[in-house]
């Protein structure tokens, strides 16, 4: 199991960011793919038509987000903490990815980079 820890800047602010992250219709806004997501702690979520999948954990209304990932049969649960920090820019986001399968790193950390902070960057473009 590998860790993932990255820092991305977007140009809004915390509150949008926030929103774009957590509202079914704004993440197939910028995804482009359906998406089932809910504030709810312990509701399931659904991403990029079911290509991510997991559980809602914790929530601050414009400045955390805490999920679940599900890959499948796992000792340790993966959780992704989104953190969301005010920047000149507009928006800081502190990504932590725990208890990444060996096997799916590679592909999980370019979705990060090249997929999932590219897709919302060019949202705020």
């Amino acid at each position: 199991m590998k860790d993932f820890k990255k820092y991305y800047t977007l140009t809004a602010t915390p509150e949008e960011v926030y929103l774009a992250l957590t509202t079914a219709s704004t993440i197939h806004l910028w995804s482009g793919e359906p998406a089932e997501m809910s504030t709810e702690p312990e509701s399931e979520f659904s991403l990029w038509d079911g290509s991510i999948v997991g559980k809602n954990l914790e929530f601050e209304p414009g400045k955390k987000i805490v999920q679940q990932w599900y890959f499948g049969e796992q000792d340790e649960p993966s959780i992704v903490t989104l953190k969301l920090h005010p920047h000149a820019q507009g928006t800081s986001v502190e990504l932590r990815h725990t208890n990444i399968p060996d096997s799916d790193y590679n592909d999980i950390t370019d979705g990060w980079d090249n997929v999932y902070f590219s897709a919302l960057a060019d949202f705020y473009a």
